[in-house]
């Protein structure tokens, strides 16, 4: 006999998804990234996927996993800071995601070309956003990346 899981009803109303600080150890010009902050990093994507599948946002899964990871990285190689924090929210059918690394700077998307090693992965992140109806920007200081998804209407 095979357990089956029921479908969780998606929610519709406004709250608080996930809201997660975490300190990591600054990097100093290009050191290596320490593999616990690694480690962290991918800890937070599966906390992630684990409360969007509580909240019954499973189609969003796969998307935020890959977001989470490129916007969380990006804040442990490039800002310097010993904290980040990772919030995902509901709002009004929205899911907006941000990465808080208390640091002034922009995430900018770069204009590669197809030799390049790194660099892909804000404009992974442009990407995914567009194709789920969404945006995604910077806080005035540069402190923050944020991003929204539309959540998709539950089928019939």
């Amino acid at each position: 006999m095979t357990a089956v899981r029921a479908p969780r009803a998606v929610l519709r109303r406004d709250v608080e998804v996930m809201y997660e600080c975490f300190e990591i150890a600054p990097r100093i010009g290009d050191s290596p990234l320490r593999p616990r902050d690694a480690i962290r990093v991918g800890g937070m994507r599966r906390i992630a996927a684990a409360k969007l599948r509580y909240c019954g946002l499973d189609t969003l899964i796969d998307e935020v996993m890959l977001i989470v990871s490129e916007l969380l990285t990006n804040a442990v190689l490039h800002s310097g800071t010993r904290q980040i924090t990772l919030s995902l929210r509901l709002e009004h059918g929205v899911l907006l995601i941000a990465v808080a690394d208390g640091m002034p700077g922009s995430a900018r998307r770069k204009d590669l070309d197809g030799e390049a090693e790194s660099g892909r992965g804000l404009a992974l992140v442009d990407a995914l956003v567009h194709e789920n109806g969404g945006s995604w920007g910077t806080s005035r200081d540069g402190s923050e990346t944020w991003c929204s998804l539309v959540v998709p209407p539950e089928p019939p």
